[in-house]
């Protein structure tokens, strides 16, 4: 019997109450266990902006870009055999141009939208691996694809994922940690529908695919200087199942589905002054089905960061 994809992530979340519940015992009067959460929890505003008389001579156009940030890390020993931790980074940004003959300011356009949601839960067996089981979430505030019909939270990336992981490096909040398994995907998208009268009542339709495979995710968490930090996250994923191969069968891209998906993200973040911050974030993308080429995005910003936590 074949359980339906989007059942796995509550089959892990069972997995993972269920270990709690049985590794949830108190500790020892002389156990070291910190049963503390380790938070950080930041929250970031990065604006620039210039403008222009309208008299000013020289073709020059006014702008303003604004990136509003969040990056968030949770971890805590639930028990002496279970470690549970959160990554969240949230992003979204506007850039207003100002027409540079009239000089109106034209709608903005988004510069910036991720919602990235990673859940990890560590079998802490003090062996050479330890196994995990992975709930991740991932989509933007806002589909701005087709201008006449926004779409909020949309699509929708879920992963659900079990194999071993590995601590390979780790020193206070440092640490560098590697894991490797089986990842199942169900990718959740409201299209448009096709006629123009569903279009003018904004009807959208779900679309489902699904594929599963071989995923491995290391994630660097690494203080450089006293002042400069850095952390990444490398995805590396390869499909050995499609939902909807058969739809391609025939054409040039039949295959696309079974090369290898890199998605390596990479943030420096140097802090100036308490409060102002320098961000450097890149991208690097590779996904055969949406391009033959890899895409790179950068994104450089200086601004205020508040440490909530």
């Amino acid at each position: 019997m074949r359980i339906p994809l989007r059942y796995f992530g509550l089959i892990s979340a069972i997995l993972i109450v269920s270990c709690i519940s049985a590794g949830a015992e108190e500790p020892k009067a002389d156990s070291t266990l910190s049963r503390s959460w380790k938070k950080s929890l930041n929250a970031g505003l990065n604006i620039s902006q210039n403008s222009y008389s309208d008299n000013w001579i020289g073709g020059e156009a006014g702008n303003i870009a604004w990136t509003a940030l969040v990056n968030g890390t949770f971890e805590k020993q639930v028990s002496e055999i279970f470690n549970f931790r959160n990554t969240s980074n949230l992003q979204f940004g506007q850039t207003h141009q100002q027409d540079k003959t009239t000089k109106h300011w034209n709608r903005p356009l988004k510069s910036s939208d991720k919602i990235d949601l990673d859940n990890l839960g560590r079998f802490t067996l003090h062996a050479f691996v330890d196994p995990f089981v992975a709930f991740r979430f991932q989509s933007q505030f806002l589909d701005a694809s087709y201008d006449p019909m926004k779409r909020m939270i949309n699509p929708i990336l879920l992963t659900e994922s079990a194999g071993i992981a590995r601590m390979i490096y780790q020193k206070d909040k440092d640490q560098v940690l590697s894991r490797l398994g089986f990842a199942f995907r169900e990718n959740l998208d409201r299209a448009i529908q096709g006629t123009a009268a569903d279009i003018l009542d904004k009807k959208t339709k779900l679309v489902s695919t699904n594929d599963g495979g071989i995923e491995s995710v290391t994630d660097a968490q690494y203080k450089l200087a006293s002042n400069i930090s850095y952390t990444g996250k490398l995805t590396i994923f390869k499909a050995v199942f499609f939902s909807k191969k058969n739809d391609f069968k025939g054409t040039p891209a039949e295959n696309y589905w079974k090369a290898i998906d890199v998605n390596w993200e990479s943030t420096f973040a140097a802090s100036l002054t308490k409060l102002i911050t320098a961000n450097l974030y890149t991208q690097v993308i590779y996904d055969k089905e949406i391009s033959l080429k890899g895409r790179f995005k950068e994104t450089f910003g200086l601004g205020l960061t508040f440490k909530l936590i």
